[in-house]
């Protein structure tokens, strides 16, 4: 089970360097790193290139870690009791990657749409986490905010749905390993909430001269 553990999360780190706003980025001509808040992520492509190509990036995100994923639970391990935790791994695999990928200097997005695809890979329910993810962020008009509710949300959902399970305890370990991602990824956010400075949803960047991106501080390198 180690053995296994560790080949899903390696395999999981390399699909997540799959940087889909990079390359959706080259393909407008620009680095989406030296735009908006430096993320390569679904929020700072909208938020720079546009809602077509924020949703491009969101869905290439998702799947960077469905797919395997699938193939994981349904063609590789079917039936087994540990599939779900492997699944699990992975996806926190490839959150790593995605968020620290080795060949962009480990400068990458926070990982929630990641996320997304790896709690529908775990359970097919947790697709009604993307209802209580819009509402929220219709309702407080923060991206930020409904991402920090998604991956808290998480371990409570598997602590409830699956006590009992063989592997439950490692189950739940995992999936807070999620929040402790995702929390640690938006701690300025948290903190730009509490000061009442936090982009609201509509916000638009003006994308710069690569010059002028290089002069944004460190703390908005830390936006969505």
């Amino acid at each position: 089970m180690l053995i296994k553990s560790l080949v899903c999360l390696l395999v999981g780190y390399l699909c997540g360097n799959l940087q889909t706003a990079f390359f959706i980025g080259k393909a407008h001509g620009i680095d989406i790193r030296r735009y908006g808040s430096g993320n390569a992520g679904t929020t700072n492509a909208m938020r720079t290139l546009g809602r077509k190509s924020g949703s491009l990036v969101f869905i290439g995100d998702l799947l960077k870690v469905l797919i395997p994923g699938m193939i994981l639970r349904f063609v590789i391990f079917p039936g087994e009791p540990y599939v779900i935790l492997l699944c699990e791994i992975l996806g926190f695999g490839a959150v790593i990657g995605h968020c620290y990928p080795f060949w962009m200097q480990f400068h990458g997005g926070k990982g929630i749409a990641v996320t997304a695809g790896a709690m529908v890979c775990v359970d097919w329910r947790l697709l009604f986490f993307a209802l209580v993810f819009a509402m929220i962020v219709y309702a407080t008009k923060y991206v930020s905010v409904g991402s920090l509710f998604v991956v808290v949300l998480f371990p409570t959902y598997i602590a409830i749905v699956y006590s009992g399970h063989e592997y439950y305890g490692w189950m739940i370990a995992v999936a807070c390993l999620y929040t402790v991602s995702g929390v640690f990824m938006h701690r300025a956010n948290i903190r730009r909430l509490l000061n009442g400075t936090e982009n609201k949803i509509g916000h638009h960047v003006n994308v710069a001269p690569a010059e002028t991106a290089e002069e944004t501080s460190a703390e908005q390198k830390t936006e969505d």
